[in-house]
C-alpha cells in the first residue's frame, strides 16, 4: 500500500464549497512562496513515497508544474493532483501537468447537473467547467478518480451522478461522505444527511456503478451501514498519510484518522469488526448519538 505525503500547497480556491473542511482559510492564510514548498517536499521526502498536491485548489498555482516536476526529480512517485478540475478545462495545463510528471488526477464533481453541482460549490459555471476538466483528463491517459462528497442536497442524486462520470471516461470514483467540519460544521443542518440515509443512497450508488463496470469506493462510511457493498469502504486501503501543513509543519494525518478525527460508540463493542473499522466522524455521533449502527454479530 505504501506511504503519501498531502502537501498543503495554499488555501486559495475558485470554488466556494458548501461543505469545505478548510472553512474560511482562503481568506486568511497568507499564500506560500514555491521555494518554500520544495523546501518541504525535500524536507519530509523519504523513498518510495507518493504525493498528493492538495488545498485549497492546487490549480489556481501558475508555478504547479515546476512544482510538480521538482517532485519528481526529488523521487515522488506517483504524483497525484486532487482538484476541483474547473482548470483542467485548459488542454494544455493537463498536457504541461503531465509532462511535468503527474500520473493521477483527483477531480471533484458533486452533482449530475449544474444546478445541483453549482449550488454545491457555489461558483456560478464550475459544472460546465469541471465536467470538460474532467473530460480532458481522461483524455491525457492519467490515471483518473474522481471524488463525490455526500451532502444533503445531491442525496438523492448519486446514481446519476456516477452515471454521468461514466458516461465522462471515469471508471474509478469515490463517494465520501461530508465531514462536518470547517463550513460544513458551519451550515450543519443544511450540508449534513442522516448518515443511516446517506449510507442508503451510497450503497444504491455502488450498486448501479458496478453495473456498469465502474469500481466505486466509500469514504467515512462505516461497513455496518453499507451492508451488501461492504467491500467498497476504502479506508484500509488508503496509503499512510503524512499531511504537510502550508506551514511545513507534518502530521501523521493517518493515525490522526483513527484515532481521533473518527470515532466507535456502544454498537462497536460487541461488532465483530470493531478492529478493522475506523467509525464514522466522530461529529455524526455527536450530533445525532448511536441508534443508526448495528453491530456485526461475533
Amino acid at each position: 500500500m505504501g506511504a503519501r505525503t498531502d502537501l498543503k500547497v495554499g488555501f486559495a480556491c475558485n470554488n466556494r464549497c458548501v461543505f469545505c473542511a478548510q472553512g474560511e482559510k482562503r481568506g486568511t492564510t497568507r499564500a506560500v512562496p514555491f521555494d518554500e514548498l520544495v523546501e518541504h517536499l525535500r524536507r519530509t521526502y523519504q523513498p518510495g513515497t507518493g504525493l498528493v498536491l492538495t488545498g485549497g485548489e492546487p490549480t489556481v498555482r501558475r508555478d504547479l508544474a515546476r512544482l510538480v516536476a521538482s517532485a519528481r526529480s526529488l523521487g515522488y512517485r506517483p504524483i497525484q493532483v486532487q482538484t476541483n478540475g474547473r482548470m483542467l478545462m485548459y488542454r494544455d495545463l493537463v498536457a504541461r501537468l503531465c509532462a511535468a510528471g503527474v500520473t493521477e488526477f483527483s477531480p471533484a464533481l458533486h452533482g449530475p447537473t449544474a444546478e445541483i453541482h453549482d449550488a454545491l460549490t457555489r461558483a456560478p459555471g464550475s459544472f460546465e467547467q469541471t465536467t470538460r476538466g474532467i473530460a480532458n483528463a481522461v483524455a491525457s491517459g492519467a490515471n483518473v478518480v474522481t471524488n463525490t462528497v455526500v451532502a444533503r442536497e445531491n442525496l438523492g442524486y448519486l446514481v446519476a451522478t456516477v452515471e454521468k462520470l461514466h458516461a465522462l471516461g471515469c471508471r474509478h470514483q469515490q463517494l465520501a461522505l461530508v465531514h462536518p467540519v470547517g463550513t460544513a460544521a458551519d451550515l450543519f443542518e443544511r450540508v449534513v444527511p442522516r448518515i443511516g440515509e446517506a449510507a442508503r443512497a451510497i450503497a444504491e450508488a455502488v450498486r448501479a456503478g458496478r453495473a456498469l463496470g465502474v469500481e466505486v469506493v466509500v469514504e467515512a462510511v462505516p461497513p455496518c451501514l453499507l451492508r451488501g457493498v461492504e467491500d467498497a469502504v476504502v479506508e484500509e486501503r488508503i496509503p499512510f498519510t503524512t499531511v504537510v501543513d502550508i506551514d511545513g509543519q507534518a502530521f501523521a494525518f493517518s493515525d490522526w484518522r483513527r484515532e481521533e478525527g473518527k470515532a466507535k460508540g456502544p454498537p462497536c463493542e460487541s461488532c465483530a469488526r470493531r478492529e478493522s473499522c475506523e467509525g464514522p466522524w466522530r461529529e455524526y455521533p455527536q450530533h445525532h448519538g448511536w441508534d443508526e449502527y448495528v453491530p456485526y454479530a461475533s
